[in-house]
């Protein structure tokens, strides 16, 4: 009876702790070492300028189109994404991003949960 008991407790324990979450919204990176995703929950943190951002994160995200990309700031601007990532929730953080895609800029605008990307 706990040899049963004891497998079972293995393999939960060799399941990863949450399954990466798909999440759209406006992928905004605004200025040198900022980048959020707003989506209809919250505005999720990427990188912070001065804080260097793990290549886990950073790696896998896509890159626009010229065409569905909003530059506000030279080269620096928003477009509208999703990306699959494993989230902090009690900070509001991206921890991991495993890929993306864009979308485009008419998916966002349409989109009345989303708030205005600035």
């Amino acid at each position: 009876m706990k040899l049963p008991l004891a497998a079972a407790f293995l393999a939960l324990a060799v399941l990863p702790a949450g399954a990466a979450e798909n999440r759209c919204g406006w992928l905004v990176n605004p200025t040198p070492g900022n980048y959020w995703l707003t989506d209809k929950d919250a505005t999720w943190i990427l990188a912070t300028q001065g804080i260097e951002a793990p290549d886990e994160v950073m790696m896998n995200l896509p890159e626009f189109d010229e065409r569905e990309y909003v530059a506000t700031n030279g080269n620096y601007g928003y477009g509208c994404a999703c990306i699959s990532v494993d989230v902090d929730t009690a900070n509001n953080k991206v921890l991991r991003v495993y890929s993306g895609k864009t979308l485009p800029l008419k998916r966002c605008k349409a989109d009345k949960s989303l708030p205005s990307p600035y």
